[in-house]
């Protein structure tokens, strides 16, 4: 299967982006004068004249800009700055927002088999709700039938408005290996994702995991998470951020503020002229029980500012598991005046001790390198997990 995952409707997985802020700039007076560039207006100019006296076929115009300014961004030879256009631009800010419309399932295409299954579905979704389950393949979308073929498309057939109804049929094989064909009219709802969960580990011992920073109360999950395992009895508490791959910058450093003393510095940033802005703690302590951290190669961006300052400034706190990928540099994200989209690159960060992560990552107080964790907790075979059990409890 290919890695691409896509959430229907208007919720896409964003790997390995921080943004630092968001704001408005106007098109016609930034990339529109980079447009109007002598050299670049003039070879412009050469090949639309080309393509409308030569080329056999229909002309889009509107799709031929935007794709020329994807490609000047894309010119910049760096992976995180990309152009959005407004139809992308309302899907990220969906993600971000961690609220979208839709039915709430994950699907994936199976190169393969050329197939489109699904991959996951959400909690308290109405897919979930309704049973469609990872591993179902989709089949048909309101009577038309879907394959790896019009992949792209699926999601615009899904979506639409909340409230109104979708007929799905998917094609399951249980564990006898006999397949069923199965049908679901589906209603769609607003939903809003939850990033973070909890449960109760033997000992008294809370586990907290945070799937991803994105989202704009993902701090405020956290928050309500510890204080639920606190009123269960909690007596230390481990948190696990393995293959969280980054999000909001505020997001993560709002949840470091409650392992840190007031008016410590959490983050240090640096802009391409050498200023530096520093982000303090604005609350005192609340987390003081024995805790453990869980990272991995692919815990990265906002989840390595979290590592970070767990690392320069919290004694209770220990880090386990593996180096984290080492992303450390900020976009910011900047609507225009046709609700497209600008990501740049504009900041590196720094950890409390002014290391840097970019491409250097955050180095784990004890190393355990013998489990891959694949998103699933596995109690009998996950060896970063029993040595967090056992750190906790000593």
């Amino acid at each position: 299967m290919t890695i691409i995952i896509t959430a229907i409707v208007t919720f896409s997985i964003t790997m390995l982006w921080v943004y630092g802020g968001t704001g408005s700039i106007n098109s016609s007076s930034v990339l529109g004068n980079a447009f109007k560039s002598d050299k670049l207006s003039t070879k412009l100019e050469l090949i639309k004249e080309k393509i409308d006296s030569e080329y056999l076929g229909e002309v889009d115009e509107n799709n031929l800009m935007e794709w020329a300014i994807k490609g000047y961004v894309a010119g910049l030879g760096d992976k995180y700055s990309e152009y959005y256009t407004p139809e992308e631009m309302e899907e990220y800010y969906s993600d971000t927002i961690g609220e979208y419309v839709g039915i709430g399932v994950y699907i994936t295409l199976d190169k393969e088999k050329n197939e489109i299954v699904v991959y996951d579905t959400i909690k308290n979704s109405p897919a979930r709700e309704i049973g469609l389950k990872a591993g179902d393949i989709l089949k048909e979308i309101d009577g038309v039938q879907y394959n790896g073929d019009n992949y792209e498309t699926i999601t615009d057939k899904i979506k639409g408005k909340a409230g109104t109804k979708v007929k799905i049929k998917v094609l399951r094989t249980d564990e006898n290996n006999k397949e069923q064909v199965l049908e679901f009219e589906i209603e769609r709802k607003n939903i809003e994702i939850v990033r973070v969960s909890s449960q109760m580990l033997e000992g008294n011992i809370g586990y907290i995991n945070i799937s991803s920073f994105d989202g704009n109360k993902v701090s405020d999950q956290f928050e309500s998470e510890y204080d639920k395992l606190v009123s269960q009895g909690a007596k230390s508490l481990i948190i696990d951020i393995r293959s969280n791959s980054g999000g909001i910058v505020d997001e993560a450093v709002e949840i470091a503020d409650l392992f840190t003393n007031k008016n410590e510095v959490l983050l240090i940033e640096s802009d391409k002229n050498g200023k530096e802005i520093e982000t303090r703690s604005k609350r005192d302590k609340k987390i003081t029980m024995n805790c453990a951290l869980l990272v991995d190669e692919n815990s990265a961006s906002a989840s390595e500012i979290f590592a970070g300052i767990i690392k320069d400034l919290v004694d209770n706190v220990k880090i386990i598991g593996n180096t984290t990928y080492g992303k450390g540099i900020i976009q910011a994200l900047y609507q225009l005046n046709d609700k497209s989209g600008l990501k740049i690159t504009i900041e590196q960060y720094f950890t409390p001790k002014h290391n840097a992560i970019n491409e250097k990552g955050i180095e784990p107080d004890i190393i355990v390198d013998d489990y891959k964790y694949t998103g699933e907790l596995d109690l009998k075979n996950d060896t970063q997990l029993k040595k967090a059990i056992e750190v906790v409890k000593n």
